[in-house]
């Protein structure tokens, strides 16, 4: 409900957007309001997805950063979210993918680490973040993009 989204939007400034999707429209509603009321509502594309459909196509190849917080491990289909990310992503941009530790294995993340180099994404830092598994991975030049 905004708690990165909003200090993302004042990062990107007057001419940049965050694209917030997210299954529950109260969490959508929640941040559109927090938004308004910080003034912040014209760099915030926030929208209901499915958990099949991230509703990204429109932003093939447009994004710069994508971040996954607390989110993959929750999805039924881990391969598939990211290979969504990663067709919105340019190339060379990145996907800044943090878990908790404890809540999901080094394992299940090195897994996940596996689905997003399977999509095209490239591993190229995985910074210490306390009780996180955390992870920066890069689209590398001519992945393929989903349709």
């Amino acid at each position: 409900m905004g708690y990165f989204s909003l200090p993302l939007a004042r990062l990107v400034g007057p001419d940049g957007k965050v694209i917030c999707v997210d299954v529950q429209l109260r969490m959508i509603d929640g941040l559109r309001r927090r938004a308004r009321r910080a003034g912040l509502l014209d760099r915030v594309d926030a929208s209901v997805c499915t958990p099949g459909d991230l509703g990204l196509s429109r932003w093939r190849g447009q994004v710069d950063l994508a971040v996954a917080i607390h989110t993959v491990h929750e999805v039924g289909d881990a391969r598939g979210f990211l290979e969504q990310i990663a067709a919105a992503l340019r190339t060379g941009g990145t996907l800044l993918f943090l878990e908790p530790r404890g809540h999901v294995s080094r394992e299940a993340f090195d897994e996940t680490i596996a689905a997003a180099r399977s999509v095209g994404l490239v591993e190229r830092d995985r910074p210490a973040v306390r009780r996180k598994l955390v992870a920066a991975l890069v689209k590398r030049d001519g992945a393929a993009e989903a349709p």
